[in-house]
């Protein structure tokens, strides 16, 4: 069970990252955000990242091997990565019409799995 609820926060924690690293570059096309200040973006952006941390941190105390989750530090940190890049992929097809994904990208990904198939070797 362990192994599926740090994932599953884990994913939750990219989401809430994803719009809060990246959502503002929309804002622009939003009236009400239009010609906010910077600081206003800042704030927003903090704001979204507080619910991130409501998840990453309970993932990473429930995930971590000496908590008596099933993953080291070392495998809970590529997890997060590649979670965060799907996370990010699938936020960015849908969001950002302009975006294409490529060929290299998917080689950049095919490295990822490799480095988690690495990680997770005994």
């Amino acid at each position: 069970m362990k192994p599926y609820l740090t994932i599953i926060l884990l994913v939750c924690s990219n989401v809430f990252m994803t719009f809060a690293w990246y959502g503002h570059l929309k804002f622009k096309e939003m009236h009400w955000f239009a010609n906010a200040p910077l600081l206003v973006i800042i704030l927003i952006s903090w704001g979204i990242a507080l619910f991130e941390y409501c998840f990453q941190v309970p993932a990473n105390r429930i995930g971590y091997a000496t908590n008596g989750g099933p993953f080291n530090l070392w495998q809970l940190k590529v997890i997060q990565e590649v979670l965060s890049l799907l996370v990010f992929t699938v936020f960015t097809l849908l969001v950002f019409k302009t975006e294409t994904f490529r060929w290299n990208h998917l080689v950049g990904f095919i490295f990822l799995i490799l480095a988690v198939f690495f990680l997770f070797r005994k």
